[in-house]
């Protein structure tokens, strides 16, 4: 396939630090690919570098004259008074009538268009950049951290536009499961280079994890036998008969320890340890009647719930629907509009939003800050201990806050509130400024943590890992639902499939055909039929894996590897469930 863009030992710094060196890979025609590395790898420097907004200190880009790129950057590019349609004109050059057809992919109707672009809420901006670099139809994306304050409903729709886009693209992102479901390939980037692996994320995690233990395995091979040697060394080297061997030794330890292998720990965190608090077996938090907006504007009206303390709430919902006031009004930020809510008595409250992280004092050391906000009866170890799971050492420990970046602000006071041991803990979108494996180490951490979590996030993989319950804010509503987050989302996705559907479904000819009652069936059997082969693709991927797995049993029976076992028949259950759903499906398709 025709070369794209050809990336040769590319090689970057800023004020001497080295963000990274010695990259080079190619991206073909149709390659979809996850470009994954920890916060300061250098993954949106690369990109600029490629659109040409920075230069490199070393190395070439080369871009065929074939290539389109379309590049989806981080910070808002339009004018202050230009509306949203007006802008994606601007930007893309195409006519109104594309303009508004595109965007209605993404849900942003007549309503939203006419808004002032700088106006719409995080989420909907991001709906706005994705939809005008589209419009220019490149056959290279270059796309930066796109779920970055998508709601569900939008990560799904952009999903299944880049499923069944067949240009190629570049992804960075951090949320695992979005990378899962849209690349077909890793790109992993770090100080020393990068690693091109032609399978998906969690084909390649799990290259790397075996990878990682094998170079583990070596070097513990080579000091074996390095001790060996060196204790050879120490009890002959002065005795005049052995002298001229212990030097032969001496030299052949040397030449091993050039065969050391140097490992660079990437892997650095493996999990994060919350301080527990006191176990409280009352309510955290009652809801009666509440209206939550601003000013006269209602934006959600008779919110009526209880949390349990020690539950982990996921509120759901459209951006622009009320969940960040929601969350402002339960962390004081806003009064009600009508209604009351309170909790618990004695209970403390920590709010992780970016209002916090605006008002952090910038004079204050990194250090400092994390030691004063910490319970009192924590120890240093406890709280270094923390600060290096969010990747502050000891160096970062002594910057004054206002060197540092927005994301390492995010992550600063997540780690801090964290250290207060507080009884309820209240995130907006917390996993915006973390890479894959801290936020699934939060994630972990949370999941065990004996507080109440009070939650927003886009990331599919962190909130399936913590949520008890649901709290979805629809139509100005807010409603607690009890179902599994996982089984919420699969229903989300049916309900979006069969939207699509009937939105398709508009040829003068098919209308005329059929009634009502014949619509709704089409529709339902369109629905399930769509279902049913999404399912078999996934039964497939699934299967194929599978034996991956039996197959490395076979080749590794000496080497029992708990995890791998657990993974295997986790594998099994899901795929009995699917098999289950898959008969059932078609046996309404008989019914029928």
């Amino acid at each position: 396939m025709p070369i794209l863009l050809q990336v040769n030992n590319l090689s970057k710094e800023y004020s001497g630090q080295k963000i990274f060196s010695g990259l080079s890979f190619a991206v073909s025609e149709k390659q979809k690919i996850g470009v994954i590395g920890r916060n300061g790898a250098g993954k949106s420097t690369l990109f600029k570098i490629i659109s040409g907004e920075e230069q490199a200190d070393n190395g070439e880009i080369i871009i065929h004259e074939d290539a389109s790129i379309g590049y989806l950057k981080q910070n808002p590019d339009w004018l202050d008074t230009e509306s949203a349609l007006d802008y994606l004109i601007r930007q893309s050059g195409r006519p109104e009538w594309r303009a508004r057809q595109l965007a209605s992919k993404f849900e942003l109707d007549a309503d939203r268009l006419a808004q002032a672009a700088s106006g719409l809420s995080g989420g909907w901006r991001m709906r706005l950049r994705l939809t005008a670099m589209l419009l220019k139809e490149p056959n290279l994306f270059l796309l930066d951290e796109p779920s970055n304050y998508l709601d569900l409903n939008t990560l799904i729709l952009l999903e299944d536009y880049l499923n069944s886009y067949r240009g190629s693209f570049l992804i960075i992102s951090h949320d695992r499961e979005f990378l899962k479901r849209t690349c077909k390939e890793t790109i992993e980037i770090s100080k020393t280079g990068c690693y091109h692996y032609p399978g998906n994320i969690e084909a390649y995690l799990a290259f790397k994890e075996q990878k990682l233990s094998t170079l583990i395995k070596a070097n513990e091979s080579l000091e074996k036998q390095q001790q060996h040697w060196q204790e050879f060394v120490d009890r002959f080297r002065y005795k005049a008969s052995k002298a001229k061997q212990a030097q032969a030794v001496i030299r052949k330890i040397t030449k091993l320890e050039a065969k050391r292998i140097t490992i660079e720990h990437e892997a650095g965190i493996t999990r994060i340890i919350i301080p527990p608090i006191a176990r409280k077996n009352n309510f955290a938090l009652k809801i009666n009647d509440l209206s939550i907006g601003y000013g006269n504007h209602n934006v959600v009206s008779n919110i009526d719930f209880d949390c349990r303390s020690g539950e982990k709430l996921a509120i759901l919902g459209l951006n622009g629907s009320g969940k960040t006031t929601l969350i402002k009004t339960l962390t004081g930020k806003l009064s009600p509009l009508a209604g009351s809510f309170r909790l618990a008595a004695n209970s403390r409250l920590a709010y992780h939003g970016e209002e916090e992280i605006s008002q952090m004092n910038g004079q204050e050391q990194a250090g400092d800050f994390l030691r004063r906000i910490a319970a009192s009866d924590l120890k240093t170890e406890a709280v270094l201990k923390m600060a290096g799971d969010f990747l502050f050492f000891e160096e970062d420990l002594k910057k004054p806050i206002s060197v540092l970046s927005g994301g390492e602000r995010s992550r600063l006071l997540l780690a801090g509130l964290l250290l207060s041991k507080p009884d309820i803990l209240v995130l907006d979108e917390p996993t915006c400024h973390l890479d894959f494996e801290t936020t699934e180490a939060l994630a972990g951490g949370l999941h065990k943590f004996n507080g109440t979590v009070l939650f927003a996030s886009h990331d599919r993989t962190f909130a399936s890992l913590i949520a008890t319950g649901i709290v979805e804010i629809k139509n100005g509503l807010a409603k607690r639902k009890h179902e599994d987050y996982e089984d919420y989302v699969i229903a989300l996705e049916k309900e979006l499939a069969q939207k699509r559907i009937l939105e398709k479904t508009t040829a003068p000819e098919i209308k005329a055909e059929l009634k009502t009652s014949d619509r709704e069936k089409y529709l339902a059997n369109r629905a399930r039929q769509k279902e049913i082969q999404t399912l078999e693709k996934d039964l497939a991927k699934m299967q194929a894996y599978k034996n991956e797995l039996l197959e490395y049993f076979l080749e590794h029976y000496e080497n029992y590897r708990p995890e791998k076992v657990a993974e295997l028949e986790e594998l099994k259950r899901r795929i009995a469930d699917k098999e289950d759903l898959w008969l059932m499906l078609n046996e309404e398709n008989k019914d029928q």
